[in-house]
């Protein structure tokens, strides 16, 4: 008896071939892998460039507002403003601020022009009032005077308060210049330990 062997299978048919890419089409394939490269790599670097350029202006922000060394014409940031129990009312005018921060003691100066109504908000905002201003007393101390550049010897009259609290709460030392009643001039140092 003879062994029959399997038979191999035909070759498949081969399939038809495609006609050869013309010339339009090869030129719209290449365009669409030209705008997707160019989607998918320069759209980011592109974001990238901006990000970075943004990044460099705030950086020198912050080094031109860290690098003062004194009193700047801005209003000081809220949480400074919260920190230190510095509320500046409204309306308010010729606001300047400067924070200068050691280990042992922070402080924040701050002056301000505002109206009689606006006083009466700052001072019953700090937990003081109107009576609790002294004649003549000037509280903020050469130390400070010397680091805002506050001298208080122009036309008073000056009219001044310390307002002592418990740590962590802050201290603040006000004097206010009535030389124009309608219009007074406040100024603060409020400082606080660490």
């Amino acid at each position: 008896m003879t062994m029959s062997l399997p038979r191999q299978a035909a070759p498949p048919d081969e399939p038809p071939q495609q006609p050869a890419e013309d010339r339009l089409h090869r030129i719209r394939r290449r365009a669409l892998t030209l705008l997707i490269i160019v989607l998918l790599i320069g759209v980011p670097a592109g974001y990238l460039v901006i990000s970075a350029d943004q990044s460099r202006d705030s950086g020198k922000d912050k080094e031109a507002k860290y690098a003062a060394t004194g009193l700047t014409p801005t209003y000081p940031a809220k949480v400074q403003r919260r920190l230190y129990q510095v509320p500046i009312p409204h309306p308010a005018d010729r606001v300047a601020s400067y924070e200068t921060n050691n280990w042992k003691t922070s402080r924040l100066y701050v002056q301000f022009r505002t109206t009689q109504a606006g006083l009466d908000t700052f001072l019953d905002a700090m937990g003081v009032g109107r009576s609790d201003l002294k004649k003549g007393a000037v509280t903020i101390g050469a130390r400070d005077r010397q680091v805002s550049g506050w001298t208080f010897q122009g036309p008073g009259p000056w009219w001044g308060l310390s307002h002592h609290q418990k740590n962590p709460a802050p201290t603040q030392d006000v004097v206010v210049n009535l030389s124009n009643p309608v219009l007074p001039m406040v100024y603060v140092v409020s400082r606080t330990v660490p």
